[in-house]
């Protein structure tokens, strides 16, 4: 029987060609591949990201990953996935786990490699373009330099932890900022930040936006799922890009 092994790859943000040149080859060798899924029978986008890579032979398998506050079902669903890609891996497959962004930042992979890492099984993950890299790169916007330093913060974090970041940071990058981008707007504002911002959604996707005037942003207006904000307290972000 040959060695199987576990391949945990990041997309990138969205665009296919965003992944590296090692996913893309991996991925037409894969066995089987888990994806995530946003939904019960929903399309996964990160699937959708790699599937011009995959070979005929791939198995797909798709999981959906209850986004809850119940940590008991959450646990329930890592724990059986964890679970079958490690009997696929025994039985001498190559497997692949794929996930937005990068596979170590803010990435259903990690409560899965928490599961595994010590299962002693042949393994081995892949670096992905981070959303915030992206969202610098097609902004024109710096995220550090030279003796600057640059904090990634969660919005779902306590304001006091994101007012701290901004204050002690030349870069601060705030993801998951959906649902919460009037709050965090108020506090750029407090800080006299906002003019130092710009927010993408769904960089690198076919409906990319860039918002490079927070304070312009309508308040009723339903933002992407997909939306980060980037802060450099040294950058304009006015300055075209």
């Amino acid at each position: 029987m040959s060695k199987g092994k576990l391949y945990a790859m990041g997309t990138g943000p969205g665009a296919s060609d965003l992944i590296t040149v090692r996913a893309a080859r991996l991925l037409g060798k894969l066995d089987v591949l888990y994806a995530p899924a946003g939904r019960k029978g929903g399309d996964s986008l990160a699937l959708s990201i790699v599937r011009e890579y995959l070979g005929e032979q791939v198995q797909l398998e798709e999981r959906h990953f209850p986004m809850t506050a119940n940590a008991d079902e959450k646990a329930e669903v890592w724990d059986a996935v964890a679970q079958d890609i490690e009997n696929d891996v025994r039985a001498g497959k190559q497997v692949g786990f794929i996930t937005l962004g990068d596979s170590m930042l803010f990435a259903t992979w990690v409560f899965l490699l928490e599961r595994l890492h010590h299962k002693n099984l042949p393994m081995e993950v892949i670096p992905g373009i981070s959303s915030y890299s992206c969202i610098a790169s097609a902004a024109q916007f710096p995220l550090a330099m030279e003796q600057q330093s640059m904090a990634v913060m969660s919005c779902t974090a306590e304001p006091e932890v994101l007012t701290a970041a901004l204050q002690n940071h030349e870069c601060v990058v705030l993801m998951k900022v959906y649902g919460r981008f009037q709050q965090i707007r108020e506090l750029l504002r407090e800080l006299d930040l906002v003019d130092h911002a710009v927010m993408m959604a769904n960089a690198s996707m076919d409906t990319e936006v860039t918002y490079r005037d927070l304070m312009a942003v309508p308040d009723d207006e339903k933002l992407p799922y997909f939306s980060t904000i980037v802060v450099n307290r040294a950058w304009s972000a006015k300055v075209s890009g």
